[in-house]
């Protein structure tokens, strides 16, 4: 029997640009010319090169290794060439890029042993590059590869804007789900949670515990789930990770090779003919988006990911983890509007009952990047409660990590969040604060003293 949760609390932004028909049995595979592998999309990895500009790497091959961790890598996605290991500021590395050989070879790893033994599996996720793209609670890192993990949450579904989940559940799916779940599970003396929808159509995985979760965003994210089934203590560690990681790690069991494969959403107002794209993570976002865009000339901002949590990428930049879509929408800046931000326009798009837009139910609003109003004192409004469906006081939450009280931030619950959960309360705050980025600056902080 699954466990049933219903979320009460969040929102669902109603916003132009879905796909219509989802079909990523179907989609048009997009080829890039190069890939990039950029270590800031995990957080805690602090990344040394492997390799050098110029070098011929086979698939599945590291290009950076964690300096902490030295077993902890990423790896290349496709065989090719090094074209170019780009730094900042202090040398900082930013992104590793590869030109794409679709002839070259491919790491094949030894799974012999991993799916009955804890240390043959963690060191194969290592190996392979996919233990980073998992997550821990607390901190929201990838996972400690030396912590004790309590708990797995897998998430089924993905509940951001216009986010596309997976929904064909072929046999051949379902089995390399449950070679991932019979790895996973020698991980931990725990249970293996898989969130899903109950309209989602995904079966019974076998050896994993199935959370049916109804209910608005933020539904589809690991916080809410974990906070329902099995809330995070201090001390205690667990990992999370989505749907497509999970099937990554049953396809490497099964075939001895990390697929590199994704299924992209692209997605927004801006796109002619929002589709799904099958192409390769960390894909050239110029490939991706090439003859996608509606032809009105006006500046557009291209987000990797949603238009909540995701990261705003130029036009020649590349699809960020975790590689499951693109959001382009309007960015606003070269719009000349009368009355600017307290315009009364029924295009305006607003959770406040004040504004027209409110009258007319289920409308699909083209928002833009603008920010509709200056940043102001943190007003205490009760505002972040209605979309937060934790049991937690994320007002309260957020004064004590911009106090750095690391004792108030324990007792207000800083072990069970990660940004992504403030995301909404970012979005309805009037006081414009940049919630996700104090959320992440406090658990760096936290984990800083800590440690």
């Amino acid at each position: 029997m699954s466990i049933s949760i219903k979320l009460k609390k969040g929102l669902d932004l109603s916003l132009a640009g879905a796909v219509a028909t989802p079909q990523p049995d179907d989609a048009p595979m997009v080829t890039p010319a190069t890939v990039a592998v950029t270590p800031d999309d995990f957080a805690g990895f602090i990344p040394k090169t492997e390799v050098r500009e110029g070098d011929t790497v086979k698939a599945g091959q590291p290009l950076l290794r964690d300096k902490n961790t030295p077993g902890m890598k990423l790896v290349s996605p496709v065989a090719g060439t090094v074209k170019a290991v780009v730094r900042g500021e202090r040398r900082k590395i930013e992104r590793v890029t590869v030109e794409v050989n679709p002839d070259g070879e491919a790491v094949r790893f030894d799974t012999a042993k991993a799916a009955n033994n804890a240390e043959a599996a963690r060191a194969l996720l290592l190996e392979s590059g996919l233990w980073a793209f998992t997550r821990q609670r607390p901190y929201d890192i990838v996972t400690d590869p030396n912590a004790t993990i309590r708990d797995i949450f897998v998430t089924g579904f993905d509940s951001a804007p216009l986010a596309v989940s997976r929904h064909d559940f072929t046999a051949d799916t379902v089995s390399r789900l449950e070679a991932g779940v019979r790895l996973l599970a020698t991980l931990t003396k725990g249970k293996v949670y898989i969130t899903r929808r109950p309209s989602q159509g995904m079966p019974d995985i076998k050896g994993a515990e199935m959370a049916d979760i109804t209910g608005p965003h933020p539904a589809g994210n690991a916080g809410p789930a974990i906070a329902a089934i099995a809330p995070v203590n201090k001390g205690e560690t667990v990992m999370t990770l989505s749907l497509d990681t999970l099937w990554r790690i049953g396809s490497l069991l099964t075939d001895g090779t990390v697929p590199a494969v994704t299924t992209v959403a692209i997605t927004g107002s801006e796109v002619k003919t929002p589709h799904m794209a099958r192409t390769i993570i960390g894909a050239d976002m110029a490939d991706l988006l090439k003859d996608e865009l509606d032809d009105t000339p006006r500046h557009r901002r291209i987000i990797s990911g949603n238009v909540l949590t995701g990261v705003a990428v130029p036009a020649d930049g590349y699809l960020r983890f975790p590689y499951t879509q693109v959001t382009v929408i309007p960015e606003g800046d070269d719009v000349d509007e009368f009355m600017g931000w307290a315009s009364l326009s029924t295009e305006k798009m607003s959770t406040s009952p004040s504004f027209p837009a409110r009258l007319f139910g289920k409308k699909r609003f083209k928002p833009d990047a603008r920010l509709h109003g200056g940043r102001r004192a943190m007003i205490m409004s009760g505002q972040y409660d209605k979309v937060f469906p934790m049991d937690i006081l994320p007002e309260y939450l957020v004064k004590a990590v911009l106090a750095k009280d690391i004792d108030r931030m324990e007792q207000l619950g800083i072990y069970e969040v990660a940004p992504e959960d403030f995301a909404l309360a970012e979005y309805v705050d009037t006081s414009k604060l940049e919630l996700q980025k104090i959320i992440r600056q406090g658990l760096d902080y936290l984990r800083k003293e800590l440690q």
